[in-house]
């Protein structure tokens, strides 16, 4: 009797770590097998979507669209990446990297502005542009040589434009640098009259403009430093910067940089 019980037991033990097996129970097996697959390995590009044309979402869509998701989605294909997007604010984009929050940034930032050099490691520039004045339609300001020292500017926050604006506070330049989490933020300060201009990156003014001249205009001419646009990964991940860069050689030699600079109507300085 007990030979014949222990081989029940043994016979037992077999089919039920046969069916362990089969489901996938138990160690790296299950792991492998659990569904997280491609998913799991997206890498996050984490953006701030209200920078038209560049980065931005319409109608009360959360879709981010714009010319850097076409360009990167672009990117990502050439060279079999997964990517996911990511919105939040801009100020929160290379700390987003530094925590591992976010795998790429690609949302119109100058790599050229203040330390961020030394905080994330940048690609090859994909766009240059210079700042301009946006005022009101009516306003008879001609330039930025012509605000005075009662007058506020807006601009963006973490922006050279913000920085802009702050600096020019802090010299008397002008009574206030208003500097705002969002551009639909700075654009509708203008529209109320809470502030006498702002200061924006020429293609993104210029998106503006294509749907609100009756509300506002450029004047005078681009001032500062020319600013180029490049995308960026947390310090060190060099693999995953050269795919970005080649990836990004390739679509400008397939053409594909140039369409997009076409159905965007967008010119790099």
């Amino acid at each position: 009797m007990k030979k014949k019980s222990l081989v029940l037991l043994l016979s037992l033990a077999m089919v039920f770590a046969f069916v362990l097996s089969a489901c996938g129970g138990g160690g790296e097996s299950g792991e492998d097998t659990s569904g997280g697959g491609d998913e799991a390995a997206a890498l996050k590009v984490v953006t701030e979507a209200t920078f038209a044309p560049f980065e931005y979402t319409e109608d009360g869509n959360d879709e981010i669209i714009g010319f850097d998701v076409d360009m990167m989605n672009a990117i990502a294909e050439d060279q079999g990446l997964t990517i996911e997007w990511v919105n939040m604010e801009f100020d929160s984009l290379i700390p987003a990297l530094e925590s591992n929050q976010g795998d790429i940034i690609c949302a119109g930032m100058n790599k050229l502005a203040g330390d961020r050099a030394e905080k994330a490691d940048f690609g090859e520039t994909y766009f240059k542009s210079n700042l301009m004045l946006l005022v009101a339609a009516d306003s008879d300001i001609t330039g930025l040589d012509a605000v005075t020292s009662d007058m506020k500017l807006a601009s963006q926050i973490g922006t050279t434009g913000g920085d802009m604006v702050q600096e020019m506070a802090n010299e008397g330049k002008i009574a206030e640098g208003v500097v705002l989490n969002q551009w639909t933020d700075c654009y509708l300060q203008l529209k109320n009259g809470e502030v006498q201009g702002v200061i924006v990156d020429k293609p993104v003014g210029a998106n503006y403009l294509m749907e609100h001249s009756d509300i506002a205009k450029f004047v005078g001419e681009g001032f500062g430093e020319t600013e180029e646009f490049a995308f960026a990964v947390k310090k060190g991940n060099t693999e995953l910067l050269d795919k970005l860069n080649a990836g990004l050689a390739n679509i400008k030699e397939n053409g594909t940089y140039d369409e997009l600079l076409e159905k965007y109507k967008m010119k790099s300085e």
